[in-house]
């Protein structure tokens, strides 16, 4: 596993109430949330990265209040259409 190394103001710690290393979890976690967030990574990828289950992973994107889907408007609709075509095809 690599390291990355970056600078703090000592207040940064005092402000938010934390040790390092819970800073430095939470400054992962967090990254590896934006990453998942922006379609970088999923979600298999995101949780082995945080170290923890997918479905610890999973609330921590609840946590965080980040979506667990990831649909763009036009991939919704297609969704939507396929769910309802199937519905009318199972009433007949």
């Amino acid at each position: 596993m690599k390291t990355i190394t970056i600078q703090l103001p000592d207040m940064a710690f005092s402000s938010l109430r934390k040790s390092q290393e819970e800073l430095a979890i939470e400054m992962k976690h967090l990254s590896v949330v934006k990453w998942f967030e922006l379609g970088l990574i999923s979600q298999n990828k995101a949780a082995e990265i945080c170290e923890m289950s997918r479905w610890e992973f999973l609330r921590l994107l609840s946590q965080y209040k980040v979506s667990i889907l990831h649909y763009t408007e036009n991939e919704l609709d297609h969704e939507l259409e396929i769910l309802s075509r199937a519905s009318t095809k199972s009433k007949k």
